[in-house]
C-alpha cells in the first residue's frame, strides 16, 4: 500500500522539529563559538590555565563540544567541578591514531573546587578511564585541583571519573565517585525517532519528486547504477530512492575490442635535458571477473615512475587522448609557474587530440607524482597518475635499505553492475568525497612482495585516492604491528627519523618508510579504521588486507639490522629549517576558515544529517552514507576556503599577492559548525610549506611539505615560504571538494630573474 504523501510530510515536519530539539543542547553549547567563527576571532586562543578550553562561561575556542569533556560533580562533591581537554597527540601525522585506527588523545584535567579528600574519608582523588562497557577500568593518575596531565588514552568512546581513594597509588577503583563525564563521541546514539521517519522507511516506489522519479529528463534514474551500502550499515529504503541530479558519465568506447589491456608501470629514466612523450588515453582492465574501461597514461597504470637527478630539467610532451579537456599538475614540483598544469590559472586546458610541452625542473629531491587539474574527480580516479622519484645529490641523504619499492594507494567504487558513474554538469559525492569500496596498490587490488629474512625495504608511498585517509601498517601472524622507521615527507626528510606502528596519509601526500622483516612468514599490509554507524551511534572496525609480504626463511645477505635501529638526526634539514625560526612565534599574517555551504538538501537527508553533526571525528575514514553522499552535487554542495579579515570566499580572495622571498604565517580553521564537517588536505602549488603547530601543540620535528591534512575542528599555523613567482593555487586535494569550488589563487611577484628555480638546459631532444 502506498503512504499518503500529506501524512509522509506532516509526520516528517514533526520528526525535524524533534531533531531540533534533540540537537539544540549542541546549538546553545557552541553558539559563542559560532558567533567568534563568524567574526574571524582568534579560535586558538588559550585560557587563562593555558588550554584550548575552559569552563563554558570563558569558552572562546571554536569546536570546544569536540575537543572538551565536562566532569560534572555528583552529591558528595559539592560545587566542584573539572574540565578535560582532549589534546593532540604529538605525531608525524596530520592525524594520531594507533595501528587499529581508533583517535588518539592526551588528556589535560582542569579541577576547582574538590574539598580535602579527608572531609570524604579518604586520602587522595584519582582519576580513571573507562569504556561504555564499563572494561577495562585504567587508572590515569592522582588529581588535585587545578592542572593535571592525565597522559594519553585511545578509545572510540569513554568515560572520564574522578574517585576519592583510600591511597593514593590504588590501582583499583573502590573509592566514591566525585567527578564524572563522557566523551564527545558518546553523544552519539541510536535514535529511535529518527529511524522511524517516514521519508526514511518507505519504498522507492512511495516518493514522487525530490529528484527520485522517472519525470527528470537528464538525472540519474532509478534503474542506473547505484554505489553499494556499506556492509557494516544498512541502507533505509527511502534514501535509496534518491538519485543526484546530473547526467551520468562513464568513458565514451567506440571499439572496444581496439581498446589495449592496461601494462604494469615501467621505470623511466631520464637525465638532465631528457624527454618523455606521455600519452592519457583509454586502457582495458580485468578486475575479478568484468572488464573495465579507465584511463592510464602510455597505457599503463599507475603511469610512468620518472626516475631523475636532483636538480635535472626534463621535458614531457603529453597528448591528449582521453574525452576530457585536462592538463598535467606536476604535483609538490617547485617549477616554472607557466608549467603548473591548472587550467584557467597557468595554461589553458588541453583539449582532446590536443597536446602541450612541459618543461619540469627538480629543485628538490624526494617523491613527487603528476596527475589532471581539470575533472580529476573522473580522470584522475580513473587511472591518470603516476609517481617522479628524483635522487637527492647527496649519497648520505637516506640511512641504509636493501631495496626499495614506490607504492601508489588508491581506491574505485564499483557496483554489481560496474563503476558507479560520475556525474557530467558536475562531479557527483561533493559531501564527502567519492570513497571506493575496492582498495588498490599500484593499480592492483593485491599487492604481493617477496623479501628475504631481515631484509629493509625503503617504501615510498603516495596516496592517490579522491578522498579516502589511509591507516597503514604491516602485520605480523600474531597481529601486531611491525615498527616502521619514518624518513620524509612531502617535500624533505623530517628533521629526525622516529619510529610509528601506522602510517597516516591523506589524498596527495607522500610519505617514506622503511621496514625490517625479521620475522619469517606472511607480513600482512593492512588498511585499518574505525568507521561509524551515525544511524546506531556506534564504531565498527574496517580492516582491509591490501596486500602480502612473504619474508624468505633465507637470511638477507647484507644484514642492517643495526643501521635499522638508529634513528637518525638530519642536521642538514635542520640547519635549512632553522633560517626561518624568527617567524616561527609571530602573528598569523593570513587565516582560513574552512566550512560547508550546502543548499536544499532532500528532507530524508536534511534530517539524517541533522543528527550526524552532534558528533564528527577527527577524520571520516570510510564511505558509510554512499547514497547520500552521492546525490550531493554542485546544486547543493559549495565547500568553502573563508579569508577571516574580509570575508571573501574560494576564487574571489584577491589579496593573497606577495613576494619572492616573503616568509608568511597561514593559520588554517576547519570549522565544525556546519551540517557535515570532515578532514581536508590542503594543498599549495609551487611553493613549500612548514606545520608549525596544529590545535596549540607545537611541531617538534619538522618537515619541509606541500599537503596537509586538517582534522575536523582543528586549528593549524604553517609558515609558507614563497620562493617561486606566478599565480599558484590553493585548494583542497578531496578531488569533489576540489570541483564543488574549494579553492583559491595566490600570487607571487617577481622577476624570473629573481627566482630560486634555475632556468632549464637547453633542450637535447
Amino acid at each position: 500500500m502506498k503512504c499518503s504523501c500529506t501524512w509522509v510530510w506532516l509526520v516528517s515536519a514533526v520528526i525535524l522539529t524533534a531533531v531540533t530539539v534533540m540537537t539544540s543542547a549542541l546549538e546553545v553549547r557552541i553558539a559563542g563559538a559560532q558567533q567568534a567563527s563568524s567574526t574571524g576571532a582568534d579560535h586558538s586562543a588559550a585560557s587563562s590555565t593555558g588550554l584550548r578550553c575552559d569552563f563554558p562561561e570563558t569558552t572562546v575556542a571554536t569546536s570546544a563540544d569536540l575537543h572538551c569533556m565536562e566532569l560534572f560533580p555528583t552529591l558528595r562533591a559539592g560545587n566542584a567541578r573539572g574540565l578535560v581537554e582532549l589534546g593532540r597527540v604529538r605525531s608525524p601525522f596530520g592525524i594520531a591514531v594507533t595501528a587499529e585506527g581508533r583517535q588518539r588523545y592526551r588528556l589535560t584535567l582542569l579541577v576547582e573546587g574538590l574539598p580535602d579528600p579527608a572531609d570524604l574519608g579518604a586520602a587522595a582523588y584519582v582519576a580513571w578511564v573507562t569504556t561504555p562497557l564499563l572494561d577495562p577500568v585504567t587508572r590515569l593518575g592522582e588529581v588535585r585541583n587545578g592542572l593535571t596531565d592525565l597522559g594519553e588514552v585511545a578509545h572510540n568512546k569513554f568515560s572520564i571519573w574522578v574517585s576519592a581513594e583510600p591511597l593514593a597509588d590504588v590501582t583499583t577503583r573502590g573509592g566514591r565517585l566525585v567527578l564524572r563525564g563522557r566523551s564527545p563521541s558518546s553523544r552519539m546514539s541510536p535514535e529511535d525517532l529518527i529511524t522511524q521517519a517516514p521519508l526514511a522507511l518507505v519504498s522507492p516506489d512511495d516518493i514522487v519528486g525530490q529528484g527520485s522519479g522517472d519525470d527528470r529528463a537528464d538525472g540519474m534514474r532509478l534503474g542506473s547504477v547505484v554505489p553499494p551500502m556499506h556492509r557494516a550499515v544498512p541502507m533505509l529504503p527511502g534514501v535509496a530512492a534518491l538519485r543526484p541530479e546530473v547526467t551520468p558519465w562513464l568513458p565514451p568506447v567506440a571499439n572496444p575490442e581496439a581498446v589495449p589491456l592496461a601494462r604494469p608501470r615501467q621505470t623511466i629514466r631520464l637525465v638532465d635535458g631528457g624527454t618523455l612523450d606521455l600519452t592519457a588515453g583509454l586502457v582495458r582492465r580485468q578486475l575479478g571477473s568484468r572488464t573495465y574501461f579507465m584511463y592510464g597514461f602510455n597505457g599503463q597504470l599507475p603511469g610512468p615512475l620518472i626516475h631523475v637527478p636532483e636538480k635535472s630539467t626534463i621535458f614531457i610532451n603529453f597528448d591528449n587522448q582521453t574525452a576530457l579537456p585536462t592538463a598535467i599538475h606536476w604535483h609538490g614540483v617547485r617549477l616554472e609557474n607557466r608549467f603548473d598544469g591548472v587550467p584557467g590559472v597557468t595554461q589553458d586546458a588541453v583539449l582532446p587530440g590536443e597536446s602541450f610541452r612541459y618543461q619540469v625542473y627538480f629543485r628538490d629531491a624526494g617523491l613527487y607524482w603528476y596527475h589532471p587539474h581539470h575533472r580529476e574527480d573522473i580522470a584522475q580516479d580513473l587511472g591518470l597518475y603516476g609517481n617522479m622519484l628524483v635522487d637527492p645529490v647527496s649519497t648520505n641523504a637516506y640511512g641504509l635499505a636493501n631495496t626499495e619499492q614506490v607504492l601508489m594507494l588508491d581506491d574505485l567504487l564499483i557496483g554489481e553492475e560496474g563503476f558507479i558513474p560520475y556525474g557530467t554538469e558536475s562531479a557527483n559525492f561533493m559531501l564527502m568525497g567519492r570513497f571506493g569500496n575496492m582498495l588498490l596498490v599500484n593499480g592492483e587490488p593485491r599487492y604481493e612482495l617477496e623479501v628475504k629474512h631481515g631484509e629493509v625495504v625503503r617504501f615510498f608511498f603516495t596516496n592517490v585516492a579522491n578522498t579516502r585517509t589511509f591507516n597503514l601498517s604491516f602485520r605480523l601472524q600474531a597481529g601486531a604491528a611491525i615498527p616502521m622507521k619514518v624518513i620524509a615527507t612531502d617535500v624533505s626528510r623530517f628533521e629526525r627519523e622516529v619510529w610509528a606502528d601506522s602510517l597516516v596519509i591523506a589524498p596527495a601526500e607522500r610519505y617514506v618508510v622503511e621496514v625490517r622483516f625479521a620475522e619469517g612468514g606472511p607480513v600482512r599490509m593492512v588498511n585499518a579504521v574505525q568507521g561509524i554507524n551515525h544511524r546506531a551511534g556506534t564504531f565498527f572496525t574496517e580492516s582491509t588486507e591490501l596486500g602480502l609480504v612473504r619474508v624468505d626463511d633465507d637470511p638477507v645477505g647484507v644484514d642492517l639490522a643495526e643501521s635499522h635501529a638508529m634513528l637518525r638526526t638530519n642536521a642538514d634539514i635542520a640547519a635549512d629549517i632553522g633560517a626561518y625560526r624568527d617567524h616561527f612565534e609571530r602573528p598569523p599574517d593570513h587565516q582560513l576558515t574552512l566550512r560547508l555551504e550546502a543548499g536544499e538538501l532532500p528532507l530524508v537527508v536534511d534530517q539524517l544529517m541533522a543528527l550526524d553533526r552532534v558528533y564528527f571525528n577527527p577524520a571520516e575514514w570510510a564511505g558509510t552514507m554512499p547514497m547520500m553522499n552521492w546525490v550531493s552535487t554542485a546544486e547543493q554542495i559549495k565547500w568553502l576556503l573563508i579569508d577571516s579579515t574580509t570575508g571573501n570566499r574560494n576564487m574571489d580572495i584577491d589579496d593573497w599577492i606577495f613576494q619572492v622571498g616573503d616568509v608568511v604565517k597561514i593559520r588554517i580553521i576547519n570549522d565544525r559548525n556546519s551540517i557535515h564537517a570532515m578532514q581536508h588536505p590542503i594543498h599549495f602549488h609551487g611553493q613549500r610549506f612548514l606545520v608549525l603547530q596544529q590545535d596549540g601543540v607545537s611541531n617538534e620535528n619538522l618537515a619541509w611539505k606541500d599537503t596537509v591534512l586538517l582534522p575536523v575542528a582543528s586549528t593549524t599555523d604553517l609558515l609558507l615560504e614563497l620562493s617561486n613567482p606566478g599565480r599558484w593555487m590553493v585548494h583542497c586535494h578531496i578531488a569533489e571538494h576540489l570541483e564543488s569550488g574549494m579553492k583559491m589563487v595566490f600570487i607571487v611577484d617577481g622577476d624570473v630573474s629573481t627566482n630560486l628555480v634555475q632556468q632549464a638546459p637547453h633542450d637535447s631532444h
